[in-house]
């Protein structure tokens, strides 16, 4: 596997940056983001990766793998991923697979006031040849995301579920 630093192929890097504003503290925000629940339903219906190969304990070091199925139906590559940094508010994985090399993914959340943050993915790819067509899909791909996130984010917020780390009660 190579990181964003390594050229060795003479690939390009791409950086694509999205933010979205959602209305949970940053910390219930990145807890839910570890979750494979939060993401099976950000990527869908686009994506989907029914069985997920990750550890219990989820800890920087870590590796998992999951088969992609695209729409849930056809068959597409197996993705790789490798935790490299989680605290609180900031989520870090370097991931290969498939048409790309390298995909270092970070997922941060920083407090806007105490009932809302700001999301932000910052994704780098080694693309190599596909490189605009991989490209067009990550930026597509992140606006879809974001755009669940939200949608997600606005429900809980306005439920009577109490969604703090460590926590799962309705009042």
């Amino acid at each position: 596997m190579r990181t964003a630093g390594d050229n060795s192929h003479h690939d390009t890097i791409s950086k694509v940056t999205l933010s979205a504003e959602l209305p949970l503290c940053p910390e219930v925000a990145c807890a839910l983001a570890r979750t494979p629940e939060l993401f099976a339903f950000v990527v869908a219906p686009i994506i989907s990766a029914p069985r997920l190969d990750i550890p219990d304990r989820v800890e920087p070091g870590v590796e998992g793998a999951a088969r992609i199925w695209w729409f849930g139906v056809i068959p597409a590559w197996r993705h790789h991923l490798r935790l490299v940094r989680l605290t609180d508010r900031e989520i870090y994985t370097n991931e290969w697979g498939g048409p790309v090399r390298v995909w270092n993914h970070r997922l941060t959340f920083e407090p806007i006031d105490e009932n809302r943050c700001r999301y932000t993915d910052e994704v780098e790819v080694q693309d190599g040849l596909p490189g605009f067509g991989v490209r067009v899909f990550v930026h597509l791909m992140f606006r879809h995301r974001q755009r669940r996130w939200r949608q997600l984010a606005t429900l809980l917020a306005k439920s009577d579920i109490d969604i703090r780390p460590g926590r799962t009660t309705i009042d």
